[in-house]
């Protein structure tokens, strides 16, 4: 099973289903450096299972680097569709790097990941919330005010302490390290990744 697979929550996408996502990501991306878009699809061409609705984030690494990802935190698309747009995003949009180019296109390692319904979690102080938080398990969404972040499970690969996860998610969401309140709000969810 995937990092943080909850089997209650999830039917693990097969294998041939898998391999479909992985291509229809690879092929928006070369359709993004030919066309400048993202690639559109029938999705009624598509797997019952890859029509249905969910929140995704496409990850890409160069040389075990990272290089782009971007995804959405609600379900608001078909999966297929949610991956070829994130994909060509990931390699376009993303603020933090330059775009891909047509030389970079056979050494990108795509990532996907594919969110579970994020609960809220409730806690008394940030010392109980941080006993809470299952590393290498969950995803933490951040609210406070109009600062809001996101960290995928895959983070716990270089932040393996729950202070520490916390922290940094905090600064991610435009927020002090050290900062607290009770009006925070933290959800988190499981993803199947593959």
């Amino acid at each position: 099973m995937g990092r943080g697979l909850s089997v209650s929550s999830w039917i693990m996408l097969s294998t041939e289903n898998q391999l479909l996502l992985r291509e229809l990501a690879y092929k928006s991306i070369r359709h993004g450096l030919e066309t400048g878009k993202a690639l559109e699809i029938n999705i009624i061409e598509y797997p019952a299972e890859l029509q249905a609705k969910k929140a995704t984030f496409v990850t890409l690494h160069r040389n075990n680097e990272l290089r782009g990802c971007i995804g959405i935190l609600e379900p608001l698309r078909p999966l297929a569709e949610d991956i070829a747009y994130n994909a060509w995003a990931a390699a376009f949009s993303d603020s933090r790097f330059m775009p891909v180019s047509a030389s970079e296109l056979d050494d990108l390692d795509i990532h996907i990941s594919i969110l579970g319904t994020p609960e809220e979690m409730n806690f008394t102080s940030e010392d109980d919330l941080v006993k809470q938080i299952r590393p290498g398990v969950d995803g933490l969404i951040l609210e406070k005010g109009f600062n809001k972040g996101t960290f995928l499970p895959s983070v716990w690969d270089s932040l393996t302490d729950s202070h520490e996860f916390l922290n940094h998610l905090k600064l991610k969401a435009g927020l002090p390290a050290d900062y607290w309140s009770d009006n925070i709000k933290i959800k988190r969810y499981t993803v199947e990744e593959f």
